[in-house]
């Protein structure tokens, strides 16, 4: 096949791809008014069009690529939320469509020249376009990308700096092939700014031995793009095996690429596989690198090291390859440390844990049984059983606790590509990272610490400008910090932001109707405001939060997590977002009490003390604790628990965020192995409630969410007091 028909062949496939695309195109527009998945569906349009300007830039139909990134400018602002979904502009994107679909059937009827009568169509639909541009954002943003456009790149004025650099030495017989240089250079531009552009001349032969048909030019491009090395290369794909072509980060990027390689997780130990990974290096220039590695290599001498391969063939700098080598041997470092340990399959762990879990169930049972007989033998067994099984519990418990520093270690990565997005300059500082927590817990808190960092980093951190307006230096701080206590895991996101604005969010909190204009709150109640569904004071929407959802999201896995979530916050000072969990979800040590005929079981942890019920403080809901107020709640009353009261009854002094309250029982039972059961979708809307556990006697006790139970208290008291 000549090179003429691989084009015509590849041109089919771009009109038939493209008109595709139109399709799910115009199938997104006519259902994104339905509120169900829109920012998807934009996403879907913006791609669709993105994707037919850069392929119509290939083949150089500029007709395209002029209508075509004025639409993609529109969908752009749509997808950033500078514009919203509204019927006008549905209705004027549709027709939008329409004709792009007639570009692509003109092309695919063997015209490729533009057509006036479409122009002038396009023009008028353009016209009903311009309104939407009518912003200073899009001023720099949405221009016409005629042929001109290459020719003013990187002349006079301060010349903004780009991140690639690409040297271009297209082959001598590129025209020949029916290769034009300058439309790959112009589909180049649709992936970034072209910051800088030199023709080089040198191999321009005297005219009398021109040859008009051979190419003598080659360029150097400074291009800002966010696409990655192997998009880049990809532009040059038909033109790869007889061109020279090579694409380097500028100077000022290695720094940044250092810093990625540094913080790749530790999967591989290849260089290459490290370059590959971090973006500086394609998969076709590592092949082509081991390939030349393995044909000069000599059977009685060692093989040339293949990052000085890379280095000589002008594939990637010295100072990455140094930092893939660092990288390398930290991986094998921390890879000998492993080899002292044994790999087993989560599953076979769970399933261990539930084994357990029902051994603690039995073992109950037989101790309770053994205590109904009386003898001493017998009793003497189950207990030292009794503590066999505790240790074997704790051991088991102990394989499925890993630090969290393995969590916190994902946002490097993430801190990184928002703050690039949101133009802001923000470090993240990690501490607490050895802090160990069950596998379980690990794998359930990422999303919620998602929400919370983005929200920190798009919200709670300023822009450098206003930083320094307030005395503050430029660069902001995220903190990820982690620490146990009192048999929880504290979990805090800091950041040294602006802080929460308190009569914004009272203001906001009002208008939706969350609570009365003359209601008097505390500092932490206002701030809980911010956990509402749908609540936000964003005065401005981004890709990245604003919108109201994610934070009630937040605290619902938390909660569901049987976690607490709290925040303080310091105008000009910043925000902390402290979560509390349970350091497992499967077996914890309990102290169990009887209420009526009905059975508790209270977190160890959370028990300070176990005091006497005076008759006295029968008619309060408080007592006196040695000159403290101990406010207290009766179970019994709380959870209607039928039968008549004990004679005598007993507090259990909990304790919570450093606070202390009393739970009003019936009888002490003392400390409990318990196994966590969880409870039905009917108990959901039960307060309190962390699950249920199986007692010796097979009867079923409900395990007490402490901090939920002593919260919805506090709001039920104040209610009863505003009221």
């Amino acid at each position: 096949m000549s090179i003429d028909d691989e084009m015509k062949q590849a041109l089919v496939t771009f009109t038939i791809e493209s008109l595709e695309l139109l399709q799910d195109m115009e199938d997104c527009l006519l259902t994104i008014e339905n509120g169900e998945d829109q920012s998807e569906r934009i996403n879907a349009i913006f791609r669709a069009a993105h994707t037919i300007k850069g392929s119509s830039g290939l083949f150089g139909l500029d007709h395209i690529v002029r209508f075509t990134h004025v639409v993609e400018s529109v969908l752009d602002a749509l997808r950033d939320g500078v514009l919203e979904v509204t019927p006008e502009l549905v209705a004027i994107l549709l027709p939008c469509c329409d004709q792009i679909a007639l570009l692509i059937r003109a092309v695919a009827d063997g015209n490729t020249d533009e057509d006036p009568d479409l122009t002038v169509a396009g023009d008028e639909l353009l016209a009903k376009l311009r309104p939407f541009l009518e912003q200073p954002d899009f001023a720099k943003e949405v221009v016409a990308a005629g042929p001109d456009r290459v020719e003013t790149i990187g002349g006079g004025g301060v010349m903004e700096s780009g991140n690639w650099h690409i040297s271009l030495r297209f082959g001598s017989d590129s025209l020949r092939n029916g290769m034009d240089p300058l439309s790959f250079i112009r589909y180049l531009s649709t992936l970034g700014t072209l910051v800088n552009l030199t023709t080089i001349s040198e191999a321009i032969p005297p005219a009398e031995q021109m040859d008009p048909e051979t190419n003598y030019l080659g360029f150097e491009i400074d291009i800002k793009s966010e696409a990655g090395k192997e998009a880049l290369e990809n532009v040059f794909e038909f033109v790869r095996e007889d061109s020279l072509i090579h694409i380097l980060p500028l100077e000022s990027a290695i720094g940044e690429y250092v810093e990625l390689i540094r913080a790749l997780p530790e999967d591989d130990t290849y260089l290459g596989e490290l370059l590959v990974k971090s973006g500086v290096l394609t998969r076709r220039e590592l092949e082509e690198g081991l390939s030349q590695q393995q044909a000069t290599t000599e059977p009685t001498k060692s093989a040339q090291p293949i990052g000085e391969i890379l280095v000589e063939q002008q594939s990637v700098q010295q100072p990455l390859v140094n930092a893939a080598l660092e990288k390398q041997k930290q991986i094998k470092d921390n890879k000998a440390r492993e080899n002292q340990s044994i790999r087993v399959d989560a599953e076979r762990l769970d399933k261990l844990i539930d084994l357990i879990g029902e051994l603690v169930i039995s073992s109950a049972g037989v101790n309770l049984r053994a205590s109904q007989t009386a003898q001493t033998a017998l009793l003497e067994a189950t207990g030292e059983m009794m503590r066999l099984v505790e240790e074997v519990r704790d051991s088991a418990l102990q394989l499925r606790m890993v630090p969290i520093g393995t969590t916190f270690s994902r946002f490097q990565r993430v801190v990184r590509d928002v703050s690039k997005e949101l133009g802001k300059d923000i470090a993240l500082a990690i501490s607490g990272g050895e802090t160990e927590v069950d596998k379980s817990v690990v794998e359930k808190i990422g999303d919620p610490l998602m929400h919370l960092v983005r929200n920190a980093m798009d919200h709670g951190i300023e822009s450098a400008e206003v930083r320094r307006e307030n005395g503050k230096s430029a660069q902001g701080t995220l903190r990820l910090n982690a620490y146990h206590e009192s048999g929880v895991i504290v979990i805090e996101v800091q950041d040294d932001g602006g802080g929460l604005n308190r009569e914004r969010i009272l203001a906001k909190a009002i208008e939706k109707g969350l609570i009365q204009p003359d209601a008097k709150l505390t500092d932490q109640e206002v701030y809980a405001l911010i956990f509402e569904p749908g609540f936000s004071t964003a005065q401005q929407i981004s890709n990245l939060s604003g919108r109201g959802v994610g934070m009630d999201v937040v605290k619902r896995n938390v909660t569901d997590l049987r976690g607490s979530i709290e925040v303080d916050s310091a105008q000009n000072v910043g925000t902390t977002v402290r979560i509390r969990l349970p350091l497992t979800l499967a077996i914890i040590d309990g102290f169990l009490v009887g209420v009526g005929k009905a059975s508790f079981v209270i977190p160890l942890d959370r028990v300070v003390e176990c005091v006497e019920l005076s008759h006295d403080d029968d008619e309060h809901d408080y007592m006196d604790l040695r000159g403290e107020v101990l406010p207290f709640i009766r179970l019994k009353k709380l959870f209607g628990v039928p039968g008549e009261s004990a004679r005598r009854a007993n507090v259990v002094v909990v304790e919570v965020a450093g606070a202390k309250t009393g739970l009003v029982v019936d009888r002490l039972l003392g400390e409990f192995q318990t196994v966590i059961k969880p409870l039905g979708k009917l108990f959901g809307h039960v307060q309190g409630l962390g699950g249920s556990t199986i007692l010796g006697s097979g009867e079923v006790a409900l395990i007490l969410d402490i901090p939920v139970l002593v919260g919805a208290f506090e709001q039920y008291m104040v209610r009863g007091f505003a009221a």
